[in-house]
C-alpha cells in the first residue's frame, strides 16, 4: 500500500513528517532521505501496532484530497510505499482458483509495480475489506 506523508523543516531542526491518513504517526530524520527512511519504517510500526490491537487500516486517501483538508502549505508530500503482508505474523499458504486471464493481469499489475503476486492480493483484500465497512 502507498501511504502519503508531509515532510516538513524548520530552520532549527531535523525534518520531521507526517502521516494524514495514520493518525498519530510520526517520524524525522535529519536529512531528507533519512526522513523518507524512517517514515517508513514508523509506518511499518504504526500498522504492526494497529493490526496487533485488531484495528482496521483506514483507507488512505488522495495527496490531492489531503492538501485540502490539512493545512501543510509549503511542506513536501510523498509516497511511501509499505508491503502490509509482510506485517504481522506468519504468512499461512492458501489455494486459490481464479480465470487466468486475470491472474496474467494480476502479475504483469505486480511486476510493473515491484510487488508479488501474494503481495498484491493481501494489498488487495485490505483495501477492499477498508473500504466496505
Amino acid at each position: 500500500m502507498k501511504f502519503p506523508i508531509v515532510i516538513h523543516k524548520d530552520p532549527d531542526s531535523d525534518y520531521g513528517v507526517t502521516a494524514p491518513g495514520l493518525p498519530g504517526c510520526y517520524s524525522a530524520g535529519s536529512s531528507f532521505e533519512e526522513a523518507m527512511s524512517n517514515a517508513e519504517e514508523a509506518i511499518e510500526c504504526h500498522i504492526e501496532g494497529m493490526l496487533a490491537d485488531g484495528e482496521s487500516l483506514p483507507i488512505q486517501d488522495t495527496i490531492e484530497n489531503l492538501k485540502q483538508e490539512y493545512d501543510f502549505e509549503d511542506e513536501t508530500w510523498a509516497l511511501v510505499s509499505v508491503d502490509v503482508s509482510k506485517l504481522s505474523g506468519k504468512a499461512k499458504r492458501v489455494n486459490v482458483t481464479l480465470p487466468e486471464h486475470i491472474l496474467h493481469q494480476m502479475d504483469t499489475f505486480a511486476a510493473s509495480h515491484g510487488e508479488s503476486r501474494s503481495g498484491l492480493i493481501a494489498n488487495a483484500a485490505i483495501e477492499y475489506m477498508a473500504a466496505h465497512r
